[in-house]
């Protein structure tokens, strides 16, 4: 069975669970950790690269051990040292970790004292009342374990969207590789760019006799067959997304493809237009009586319905139909109008490369600039700069901007919004930079007033320019904390200063009903990567999605802006330029 980056990814994510539990040198746990988010992220295939060059390049965060550990779980689907702390700890206990509030401490704690190591045990210890005895525990804490756990076991299991990007690409080739396959087009949520997917449909076309189902039902990740037919197949993948696959004519692809991309709401209001019209829409095509008038294509479909073509992220029935009846469907950000990024590290901090290094892969990328933004001294984990590191790296970054061709690197930081709503840095070094990014990575439970009155402050202190993943989330992980996010933007509006959206497919932050909502009023959006690598500007495309669903367009977007557009509303929230200029980094933008 292939093995993916993600599956190894995955062995690296354990291990580093249960050698937290069991309370490790925090530095070997944050290499695996680190490791797995290398290979998470990783556009290169692994286990393809092994098999054909026999290693593997130089990679971040990845020397001799963790390497050799990578080509024992390609040759053999398993490590050894992950069997041995799997005799040592149930592996199950690992899930325990995904609930708010339980770190390995904890975990430890609830395995050692009450004997939990599942979900159902955790759920059942906490309804009978037993963790709030446990020392550090308390009752408040046992009634957010006991919520946390049901709305986690409530929750249908979905695959971040770039994790199944890792399987359905690579299912797509290969069935596009059998005999007689036209297409082979990867569809569903999926294909409309959604946060995460809860199962994977491909679309085919293919000729008569063509081997195609044959060919999935001996795919080797295949762990089960659901059902299988000439036209339509289902299987269950080892790593547990269900995939099915149709296969449809080719005069019958575009309509094909609309109905399977959906979304179910989108598909019936089409319907809906197609039936005020005489006509019927499904699956094989647009119909007058019985004869098909449309359907080979998207295009055709939508034009038959007189409707422009609405693009996949748009299809959720939230006012994408009235906008193309009036013509005013938005020309959507593309990934080749990000003109640069305003959110990376370096190994200066959490990173895994040096400034040099991130400078040179964004210019490989073709972005015209960088902003380069470590933590501030108060992430002690990330190793986050005090005023006195701080200054010696904008020396660092004024002279590499002499050296470098064809990239220009900002001075930035992404200084911790704390619980008072002040900056964990002076103004006095804070003047000193181009760009100031503002987070909160602490205090998650606060108030919705507090929260919101704490970044409101935030947001009007004399140095900041974008507040970074605003709602704070982790997609299955961590949920948002609980502020007035309409407050928030309009502040933002009124300060003149910007909103992230966080590309890391992990955070998608924001997210796209508050894309929309910025966008209404009139503040742009700066689609950043937060890269800690060179390899993870490539999540810059997950961003992309989410601001083409969050109906974002060019002139939406703060970094789609030439660095010459950029610097004078950057220099508006750093208090650097007249008021004209403020007003015109506070107004909103046409498409540029």
């Amino acid at each position: 069975m292939p093995v993916h980056n993600a599956d190894i990814a995955r062995v690296f994510e354990e291990i580093a669970d249960l050698l937290d539990i069991e309370e490790a040198n925090p530095f070997r746990v944050r290499a695996y950790r680190n490791a797995a988010r290398t290979l998470g992220e990783l556009r290169l295939d692994v286990t393809a690269t092994l098999r054909e060059r026999g290693e593997l390049p130089k990679l971040p965060g990845i020397g001799e051990d963790l390497g050799n550990k990578i080509r024992e779980i390609v040759e053999t689907g398993t490590c050894g040292l992950l069997d041995r702390l799997r005799k040592q700890i149930p592996p199950a206990i690992t899930e325990l970790l995904h609930i708010p509030g339980l770190g390995p401490k904890r975990v430890k704690t609830l395995y050692h004292d009450l004997g939990v190591h599942t979900l159902d045990q955790l759920h059942k210890a906490a309804r009978e009342g037993r963790i709030r005895s446990l020392a550090g525990f308390g009752e408040k804490t046992e009634l957010g374990i006991l919520q946390s756990v049901e709305t986690h076991l409530a929750r249908e299991r979905r695959f971040k969207l770039a994790l199944a990007a890792q399987y359905a690409q690579s299912l797509a080739e290969y069935l596009g590789a059998a005999k007689g396959v036209g297409h082979a087009v990867i569809a569903g949520s999926f294909r409309r760019m959604r946060e995460t997917v809860g199962d994977i449909d491909i679309l085919v076309t293919a000729a008569a006799g063509s081997p195609v189902m044959e060919r999935f039902a001996s795919y080797g990740e295949v762990k089960e067959v659901l059902s299988a037919g000439p036209t339509r197949s289902s299987a269950m993948l080892a790593c547990g997304i269900q995939v099915d696959v149709r296969v449809v004519p080719e005069e019958s692809f575009g309509a094909a493809l609309h109905y399977f991309t959906g979304s179910k709401a989108h598909n019936i209001a089409m319907r809906r237009i197609a039936q005020e019209r005489g006509l019927k829409l499904n699956e094989y095509g647009v119909f007058r009586g019985a004869k098909r008038i449309a359907g080979g294509t998207e295009e055709s479909v939508f034009k038959t319905l007189g409707l422009p073509f609405i693009p996949p992220e748009l299809r959720e029935d939230a006012g994408e139909i009235e906008a193309a009846r009036r013509g005013k469907l938005p020309q959507l950000l593309e990934l080749t109008d990000l003109r640069g990024d305003l959110h990376a590290h370096t190994r200066a901090t959490d990173g895994r490369h040096s400034l040099r290094e991130m400078a040179l892969a964004a210019r490989a990328r073709e972005l015209e600039y960088l902003a380069i933004t470590e933590h501030s001294r108060r992430e002690t984990m990330a190793r986050g700069l005090d005023p006195r590191r701080l200054a010696k790296q904008i020396d660092e970054i004024e002279r590499l901007n002499r050296e470098l061709d064809g990239i220009t690197l900002l001075k930035g930081i992404e200084v911790d919004i704390l619980e008072d709503g002040s900056l964990d840095l002076p103004d006095s070094i804070l003047a000193q930079l181009d760009l100031v990014i503002g987070a909160v990575h602490s205090n998650f439970k606060l108030t919705r007033q507090r929260q919101t009155e704490r970044i409101l402050k935030a947001l009007d202190r004399p140095y900041f320019t974008v507040l970074a993943h605003p709602s704070g989330r982790l997609i299955d992980q961590r949920d948002p904390y609980d502020v007035d996010m309409l407050g928030v933007i309009r502040k933002a509006r009124d300060r003149g200063v910007f909103l992230e959206l966080n590309a890391h497919p992990e955070r998608l932050d924001l997210t796209d009903a508050h894309c929309r909502m910025a966008k209404d009023e009139g503040v742009l959006v700066s689609v950043n990567s937060d890269a800690h690598s060179v390899l993870e500007f490539d999540n810059l495309r997950f961003g992309v999605g989410q601001a083409r669903r969050g109906w974002l367009e060019k002139g939406d977007v703060l970094n789609s802006r030439a660095l010459a557009e950029l610097r004078p509303l950057l220099d508006a929230t750093m208090g650097r330029s007249s008021g004209a200029s403020k007003r015109a980094a506070k107004a909103p933008r046409g498409r540029a």
